[in-house]
């Protein structure tokens, strides 16, 4: 009798049709318009310009291959290829060529290309990352020089420097200013400039006014020593605190440019080709953007819903995980709805649209989740908070100060008030916090956690209330194995006894029939056979039962006729020609060949019958497995005193199961993003700060809302590009840390500031009473900015 062997190859999903009639959907100019811009030909004509993502490049010499497979394409003007982004521009004539035949060219030549529809954005962001780059780089590289003229006047004794020498270097420090004031602070003026227009003052209008007077005062300084400005200049200081800012900006760019494009590449979940079913019973791939209400569509396995619908015709399981929170896939039979961007992992169905584009559920929890970002409680920086009484103090003093020496020195006046301006200059002030910041982020990103937003560690350290997603955040996304129940041998043992003498010989027996299906209960059974057996390697076969240790007439694992019956589990013959199933209880206790896919759909999520001929000899049940320090992470949290709020799609038994385990007392289960978005603004409306924790496509929302969110590496990238925080560990301990770390930050902040205000207080009285010339106020503005940054490279330890 012919066998087959035990481990099935690996399955390899292919598409319902050929590949090239998908490609002709690109042809199509509603879908065109995603990836391709219209530009004007030589003579005026209308050509397009579009860009595709590249897959398969290994070297330079790549690009060289596939830029010569497009341009011998008719009708392709240019190709430009970069083998670092992996991206290709492509610019065509559309009366001669169209873009299914140019990605064909690709593909013929041994690379993948797609369209890419976030180009434009992504070039937006590119130039204005880089332009900032440049900014920083000039403000820094001039600080150094003009630091180098300055170090003679700082070290030389009385008499050793020339005055002419002295000049000298006061010119070359000025020269080297321009390109610093000209190019690296306009961020700064035109950020004053729209404070001024929208009738408030943030911190960039005290920062220009100090650029500005400094600028002044050493300009009139180096061009007319012996005028009012006298004969200090402040070039360095004023250099080096531009760098400073500059290199907080740019850090802070970066991350949200990083936010930006993984939800881009969130975004893109849902398939851009369907195959919509005719009435004459033809497929044909469409865009879909060209898909209506009643369409009937076929849905690959392995392939994202392209819209909302009823299942019409075909039994399978949907993963609805980062769309629902279920953590297990669902089963899906006729009449049953399936939700866009949820894969479909069973058997080809065909699937009646109820919903299509906007209206789906897929949209409307992105459009949820950009809902809550708007409503985020922003918490500003506490630089912002006295950015307008601290200016208008310092205008006060410094024209107090101008006014009282114009009456008792009023050759004194003028530099006196310089000196006021200078030395009152919110350097130490602006760079408080945001240099902690910067310096918290970077050690954070060194323990695993990526921060996205840097004020956000200030309701991190505070948050009294915090709210963790189930499946994926607090537990794996694979099970494991709890249980094993065997038939009891006062049962009727039927024309043979087939019960197993023990758990291990029905957990091997099982597990041989598991390995056949890619079900993650299937999955669980076999790797709780190779960790009994201490053995992880899965391409290993599971060893043949011995006589005595299976059931009086046990298949030595020699299954025949194997196949998986969608819903309800797997089904296959021993070399006696005897039935045995592998599945949901109700079906394997059954001697029906079928049975409902929905009728105890709850058993098939959370436990396995295995039988034959109508019994069931055993059955396993399964539990989700803990992330490593999850307990211990939530202990610690409840010593410091902080409420814990678990949020879950899965039904109440389950939920509630889990939170007893953890020491949770209070759940919200069967939540829906609705759910969970009420449950967290009700916390924030009790006055209470409010920590969110997910990694679901439905958590995104709830995660925008939060006054602080964290999503975990391995989470859908909508919930990462919306957190605040990505624990790229996924492990919860480091949530503890980084909470360890916020608190830190907070405390070194505080000290800025109370340096910065000390400073001020200090050196205030000095330079109003005359004590303090414009150089020393100089100086003494840079030494801040030293100290402050100084500080907060603890923040990183």
């Amino acid at each position: 009798m012919t066998t087959t062997s035990l481990v099935p190859p690996a399955h390899v999903l292919q598409p319902l049709e050929p590949a090239g009639p998908a490609l002709d959907v690109l042809d199509d100019t509603v879908e065109q318009g995603r990836f391709t811009r219209w530009i004007s030909g030589p003579q005026g004509q209308r050509w397009g310009e579009s860009t595709l993502q590249l897959s398969g490049l290994h070297c330079a010499a790549c690009a060289g291959i596939i830029e010569a497979a497009l341009l011998r394409v008719p009708g392709v003007s240019a190709a430009r290829v970069s083998p670092t982004t992996e991206r290709a521009t492509v610019c065509w004539d559309p009366a001669h060529t169209l873009p299914s035949d140019f990605i064909r060219a690709v593909q013929r030549a041994g690379y993948g290309a797609v369209p890419d529809a976030a180009a434009p954005a992504r070039a937006m962001r590119r130039q204005e990352q880089r332009q900032a780059l440049w900014r920083l780089f000039v403000a820094s590289f001039c600080a150094m020089q003009v630091m180098m003229m300055a170090t003679p006047s700082y070290v030389a004794g009385p008499g050793e420097l020339a005055p002419d020498m002295r000049q000298l270097l006061n010119w070359g420090s000025w020269l080297l200013s321009l390109p610093v004031m000209v190019f690296s602070s306009t961020p700064f003026f035109r950020g004053a400039l729209h404070a001024l227009r929208a009738r408030r003052i943030g911190m960039d209008v005290p920062v220009t006014l100090g650029i500005v007077i400094a600028f002044v005062a050493s300009t009139g300084a180096t061009f007319n020593p012996q005028g009012v400005f006298g004969h200090e200049v402040y070039f360095d200081s004023l250099t080096m605190f531009v760098s400073f800012l500059l290199a907080s900006r740019w850090l802070e760019l970066h991350a949200r440019h990083r936010a930006a494009a993984q939800l881009e590449e969130s975004l893109a979940r849902l398939p851009q080709t369907a195959w919509r079913v005719s009435a004459d019973g033809q497929t044909q791939a469409v865009s879909v953007q060209r898909l209506q209400v009643g369409d009937l569509v076929r849905v690959p396995i392995g392939q994202a819903f392209p819209a909302d619908g009823v299942l019409e015709q075909g039994q399978t399981q949907a993963d609805e995980a980062l769309l629902s929170g279920e953590s297990l896939p669902v089963p899906k039979g006729q009449g049953d709805e399936a939700v866009a961007g949820s894969i479909n992992l069973g058997s080809p169905v065909l699937l009646r649209l109820t919903r299509v584009g906007q209206d789906t559920r897929f949209e409307a929890i992105v459009s949820m989740m950009r809902s809550a970002m708007g409503q985020r409680p922003a918490s500003a920086a506490l630089a912002d908070r006295w950015a307008g009484p601290f200016l208008w103090v310092v205008l006060l003093l410094a024209a107090g100060a101008a006014a009282a020496w114009s009456v008792v020195d009023p050759s004194k006046a003028v530099w006196v008030a310089v000196s006021v301006l200078i030395v009152t200059c919110p350097c130490a002030l602006s760079l408080a916090a945001p240099a902690a910041m910067v310096a918290a982020a970077r050690g954070l990103a060194q323990r695993g956690v990526m921060l996205q937003r840097l004020d956000a560690l200030e309701p991190l350290a505070k948050a009294q209330h915090f709210f963790f997603d189930k499946t994926g955040t607090l537990t794996e996304d694979r099970l494991q194995l709890r249980q094993v129940h065997l038939a009891t041998h006062g049962a009727d043992p039927g024309p043979a006894d087939e019960r197993f003498s023990d758990a291990q010989t029905a957990l091997r027996a099982a597990a041989s029939l598991a390995a056949w299906s890619s079900h993650p209960l299937s999955q669980a059974l076999v790797r709780a056979l190779q960790d009994a057996q201490g053995d992880g390697d899965a391409s290993e076969p599971i060893p043949q039962l011995e006589g005595s240790e299976a059931p009086s007439s046990s298949p030595l694992l020699q299954w025949q006729d194997v196949h998986e019956v969608p819903g309800q589990g797997l089904q296959a013959s021993d070399a006696e020609g005897r039935v045995w199933r592998l599945g949901r209880k109700d079906w394997v206790a059954s001697t029906s060949t079928s049975a409902s896919a929905s009728a105890g759909a709850e058993d098939m999520r959370s436990q396995l019958a295995f039988g034959t001929q109508g019994r069931v000899l055993a059955e396993f049940e399964f539990e989700e497995t803990l992330r490593a320090g999850t307990a211990q992470a939530l202990q610690d949290l409840r010593t410091q005193g902080v409420q814990l709020t678990l949020l879950t799609g899965d039904a109440w038994p389950r939920a509630q199961a889990l939170a007893a385990r953890l020491g949770i007392n209070h759940v919200v289960a069967a939540a829906t993003p609705q759910d969970k978005l009420a449950a967290v603004t009700a916390a924030q409306a009790s006055g209470q700060l409010v920590v969110m924790v997910g990694d679901g496509v439905n958590d995104a929302p709830v995660l925008a809302r939060a006054d602080v969110s964290l999503a975990m590496g391995q989470g859908a990238l909508v919930s990462r590009s919306q957190a605040d925080a990505v624990i790229t560990s996924d492990r919860l301990l480091d949530l503890l840390r980084a909470r360890a770390s916020a608190q830190k930050t907070l405390r070194i902040v505080r000290q800025n500031f109370w340096w910065a205000g000390a400073y001020n207080a200090l050196c205030i009285p000095l330079a109003l009473a005359g004590w303090l010339p414009p150089w020393a106020a100089g100086l003494g503005m840079a030494c801040s900015s030293l100290v402050v940054v100084g500080n907060a490279l603890r923040a990183t330890r």
